[in-house]
């Protein structure tokens, strides 16, 4: 066969490899839906919603302050002093009773008598013997006179002078028991009034009317000047903290509002309880005269002083799991979850002794309805 002499026409890589052209095509196919899918991705984010804030709230920051300590303690009102008001006469009848309890009686205030009518008849014989013997006095001292002024002339021996002498001094002494007898039946006739011995209150009462009582029997009792003294219980670890003039305040059962100071503070402890009682005068507060009572239980707090403190509204403090927590509002709206350390109480505000500074912007209130990391809305005051 005659060779054709000529060029033969260029084939192209794809034109030789059919398969390498298909992976090609295959591969540009899957990149264009690839950038297809992404950019269709990208236009559905950018139509989603911003995030809403889960709530709206104000701002506040810690405030330094000085806040009280107090230290509490429990205890009863108590009297200040009973005095015990009784019979000194013996063998009396009682003909009358003037007070009952509850009075208040002033020094000297005839609280009850005694029937006197025996008292007032020996008191008048005993009257009746001084004037006897004064004037049997003065018969013997004109006696002794008279002795004195012969006795220079011998006309009475010396053994008749000193009768008179003698005489004269027997006069005086039984004057002088005479005397003393009746001062004594007028002490008794005066034991039948039965006075008080002091300012007060009548806190009981024995004396009933036809009673016939022996000496030193009480007939009442009475709580002196009125005063009442609140006696609390104090631990033997807290009793150094408090001292004479220590202010308190004291809420009896009643629900009467006293103040008080400390008097004194006992010089022992109980060795049984650790405790120690700490005496503090009170003074009802104005309203509440009358109704707090000796024997009744009370609470109280003393006032030590007040120390530096860095406080919050009582409302920015949430409590989860038996925890505290504040949400501070970050730059970005967002807030975090503090956990903190509670202390003392002020009016509506909280001290925080741990896990907070000063600078920071808290959650005012209504932290309770947020979670860590929730966008807020915050609006002033």
């Amino acid at each position: 066969m005659p060779l054709i002499h000529g060029t033969l026409p260029t084939m192209t890589p794809f034109q030789r490899h059919p398969a390498t052209l298909a992976s090609v095509t295959l591969a540009v196919l899957t990149l264009t839906g690839v950038a297809l899918w992404s950019s269709q991705s990208n236009a559905q984010d950018d139509k989603k919603p911003a995030s809403k804030p889960a709530l709206t709230v104000s701002t506040v920051q810690p405030q330094a302050t000085r806040l009280p300590i107090k230290l509490a303690a429990n205890g009863n009102i108590t009297a200040w002093q009973e005095a015990s008001v009784g019979a000194e006469a013996n063998g009396l009848r009682l003909t009358e009773v003037r007070v009952n309890v509850g009075d208040r009686v002033k020094k000297g205030d005839v609280l009850a008598t005694f029937a006197a009518d025996t008292l007032r008849a020996e008191a008048a014989q005993g009257k009746a013997s001084l004037m006897e013997a004064e004037a049997n006095a003065a018969e013997a001292a004109g006696n002794a006179e008279r002795a004195r002024s012969l006795q220079a002339t011998g006309a009475l021996s010396a053994s008749q002078i000193n009768q008179y002498l003698t005489a004269e001094q027997t006069a005086k002494a039984r004057v002088e028991a005479a005397r003393a007898l009746y001062q004594a039946q007028q002490v008794r006739l005066n034991q039948t009034s039965v006075l008080a011995p002091d300012d007060g209150v009548i806190s009981a009462r024995a004396a009933t009317v036809g009673a016939v009582v022996g000496a030193g029997t009480e007939l009442f009792r009475m709580i002196r000047k009125g005063r009442l003294e609140w006696r609390a219980e104090v631990t033997s670890a807290e009793l150094g903290r408090i001292t004479a003039g220590t202010t308190a305040m004291v809420t009896a059962a009643s629900g009467a509002r006293l103040e008080g100071r400390v008097r004194m503070v006992a010089p022992t402890v109980d060795p049984q309880t650790r405790n120690a009682l700490v005496y503090v005068d009170v003074t009802p507060l104005p309203g509440n005269a009358g109704a707090a009572k000796a024997g009744m239980f009370a609470r109280g707090e003393f006032d030590l002083g007040a120390t530096p403190a860095l406080t919050v509204p009582q409302a920015a403090v949430v409590v989860r799991d038996g925890f505290s927590y504040v949400y501070r509002v970050n730059p970005d709206n967002r807030v975090s979850q503090v956990k903190v350390q509670t202390g003392r109480l002020a009016g509506d505000r909280v001290e925080v002794t741990d896990g907070l500074t000063a600078d920071v912007k808290l959650v005012a209130s209504g932290g309770g309805f947020l979670n860590d990391g929730d966008l807020v809305r915050v609006v002033a005051k």
